[in-house]
């Protein structure tokens, strides 16, 4: 690889690190809400199925979408996957947190394995949610001279994969630290899901690109102005997350809190 080939990986790499870091603390957070009702022994064993679940199906859905990611009929699915994922998310935080709360004190807790049950079924939305935000970022690197694995050049599967490490070992070990940073930048949580919706829309061009669609040129999906449109908006979702979004108060940091002492009793993060 030359240099500016290498800068390029290197900078969707950061990318990758800063997005898959407040995804899994996000992710992290809404297991420990869903496994705090359990004993604290039940609550550790939950709380291990659920990492060893993520493990799993991030590895998996990385296999099959590497070798489905050229069909664009899944690169579509894809984008509106990934942008629905995200309206959803704002909505659920914007419209309907007080009503969600509200539901959440009333509703009486699951037994030990509807709870795990329930665990890894999140763990499959966490993972797809994952591996499809960091194809869509690496499909448009340029190629390289790295044997292809499934349908993806060796270049764009070791950024991939780079990416699902990356999101498991902050679950496993830093994910108190990025739950930290959103508590004092409550606005990067939702930063990072407009990210996940603008990398959808990124996903979605590349479908309507695709040779056997055509709506837009090939030359547009893969050229350079869409490329700095893109990441000209990326950069300024990300700096409009940060400077933008104010200290949150004591009180709203309450149930945060709670959560990741949670994760620390149940050591899935370091004391």
């Amino acid at each position: 690889m030359d240099i500016a080939l290498l800068l390029e990986y290197g900078w969707v790499l950061i990318i990758l690190i800063g997005l898959e870091g407040i995804l899994a603390a996000d992710n992290a957070l809404v297991i420990a809400t869903m496994v705090k009702h359990l004993p604290p022994e039940q609550r550790k064993k939950a709380l291990f199925y659920g990492l060893a679940g993520a493990f799993v199906f991030r590895f998996g859905s990385l296999f099959i979408i590497s070798y489905l990611v050229h069909i664009w009929q899944v690169q579509a699915i894809g984008a509106l996957y990934l942008f629905g994922i995200a309206i959803y998310h704002l909505v659920k935080k914007f419209v309907l947190k007080s009503h969600l709360k509200k539901e959440e004190k009333d509703k009486k807790g699951s037994g030990f394995w509807m709870t795990v049950i329930k665990v890894e079924l999140a763990d499959i939305a966490f993972a797809v949610d994952a591996i499809l935000a960091a194809v869509a970022l690496a499909i448009t690197l340029p190629g390289t001279n790295l044997p292809t694995i499934g349908g993806l050049d060796g270049g764009h599967f070791a950024i991939v994969l780079a990416g699902g490490i990356i999101g498991l070992v902050i679950m496993r070990f830093a994910a108190g630290y990025f739950v930290i940073l959103l508590d004092r930048k409550p606005g990067l949580e939702t930063a990072a899901f407009l990210v996940v919706a603008w990398v959808g829309v990124k996903l979605g061009v590349y479908a309507l690109s695709h040779p056997e669609l055509a709506i837009i040129s090939e030359d547009f999906g893969k050229g350079t102005t869409w490329k700095m449109i893109f990441w000209s908006v990326l950069l300024l979702i990300g700096v409009g997350g940060w400077f933008l979004s104010k200290d949150k108060q004591p009180n709203d940091l309450k149930e945060k809190e709670e959560n990741e002492e949670v994760l620390k009793e149940s050591n899935v993060l370091k004391k």
